[in-house]
């Protein structure tokens, strides 16, 4: 009787979602149950450590200090990981995107011609990178007829999204996956990871503004396909930076200061708008500047922007976004679509902009066991 009752037991699926930034690892584990997805644990482990500088720096860390961080994070028995099934995003920077045309000519042949098409928009040896593509739908906007009757003659061509990444990122991802003992189901750029969590059953034109440590990372995505995106070198760290030396105190303590506080007062009235202010404005200028080309080019007004990555998730700095960019500015909320336990509820809006991607990855991965 029990081997019966066995076979008809449902066998719990738990997947990971990992993200390795620059300054931290985050990583979420969700479980399966029905069609929904629920919140078992998360997990963040700054790599400041690791690399000899503080709490909320970036670092460029060997592949060895990564694993040695990765297995740190995952024996940590207060984030309790009891799965190795994971999916695992990779750095925007260590890819290469393109939208490119192609002649109508059927998937088949496309499967042949697409990658050497590529080697013109790759700009190193094709042998260098992994190539992977699709087909972009089609507006869903109905074209004039008698534009289209002019047209009839031309080829009819479909634009084709490229994707590439570098093969010795992927080794390292492999390296890390086999000394962590994880089971990786596939490896994807970050912005997918983003784009699943916060971004189904949006149209757009949106844009997501990514505030990492050292970096702000931008994405014009439309009708679900990134149509452009861009990379400002300034990022959180700069704001910790600019209140130590205004405040004159250690980064440690200037980290702290503008975790609790963010765009308020400190407890001896000291206002850190300002010094936020000298950072994040030249950072919201070059955005503004980045969806103005895009408005221009495409015709096209953005609707909305999300804010994700660790750095958006200070205090006060929404409001701070919504002034400049004069849209609709929302601040990402991944666990919005999973099942969370309630006393977490306040925290995981507050932190949720920062697991975006983990979060994405690790609805991939559930979909994927």
């Amino acid at each position: 009787m029990s081997f019966i009752s066995d076979i008809f037991k449902k066998k719990k699926v738990s997947a990971l979602g990992i993200d390795i930034g620059s300054s931290s690892i985050k990583i979420v584990q969700l479980q399966k149950k029905g069609s929904k997805a629920i919140l078992e644990t998360y997990g963040e482990l700054s790599l400041g450590p690791y690399s000899g500088v503080s709490v909320g720096q970036s670092t460029n860390l060997p592949v060895e200090k990564i694993i040695q961080a990765m297995n740190d994070l995952l024996n940590e028995k207060e984030v309790a990981i009891t799965t190795k099934f994971c999916g695992l995003a990779i750095p925007f920077k260590a890819s290469l995107l393109s939208i490119i045309q192609m002649p109508d000519i059927g998937q088949k042949e496309l499967t042949s011609m697409v990658p050497i098409e590529a080697r013109k928009y790759i700009p190193v040896p094709i042998s260098d990178v992994t190539i992977d593509w699709s087909i972009v739908p089609k507006s869903e906007v109905v074209e004039d007829s008698s534009k289209e009757k002019t047209d009839k003659n031309k080829v009819k061509t479909v634009d084709i999204l490229l994707v590439a990444i570098h093969n010795n990122i992927i080794n390292q991802y492999k390296e890390i996956v086999s000394k962590t003992q994880l089971n990786a189901k596939f490896f994807e750029i970050e912005v997918f990871s983003s784009m699943r969590a916060i971004l189904e059953g949006i149209k757009g034109p949106i844009m997501i503004f990514d505030m990492g440590a050292s970096t702000t990372k931008l994405y014009v995505v439309d009708r679900g396909l990134v149509q452009n995106s861009h990379t400002i070198n300034q990022g959180s760290q700069d704001i910790t930076s600019n209140i130590a030396r205004v405040l004159n105190v250690s980064t440690e303590e200037a980290e702290v200061i503008k975790r609790s506080v963010g765009m308020g007062k400190t407890v001896d009235g000291v206002d850190l708008s300002e010094m936020v202010l000298v950072i994040a404005g030249n950072i919201f200028a070059e955005a503004n500047r980045f969806l103005f080309d895009f408005q221009k080019k495409k015709n096209k007004n953005i609707k909305s922007v999300f804010l994700t990555g660790g750095g958006s998730a200070l205090l006060g700095f929404r409001d701070l976004a919504a002034q400049n960019f004069k849209v609709e500015v929302i601040s990402a909320d991944p666990f919005e679509k999973v099942e969370t336990p309630a006393f977490l509820e306040n925290i995981l809006k507050v932190t949720g902009p920062e697991f975006t991607v983990a979060v994405g990855a690790a609805l991939r991965c559930l979909e994927e066991i």
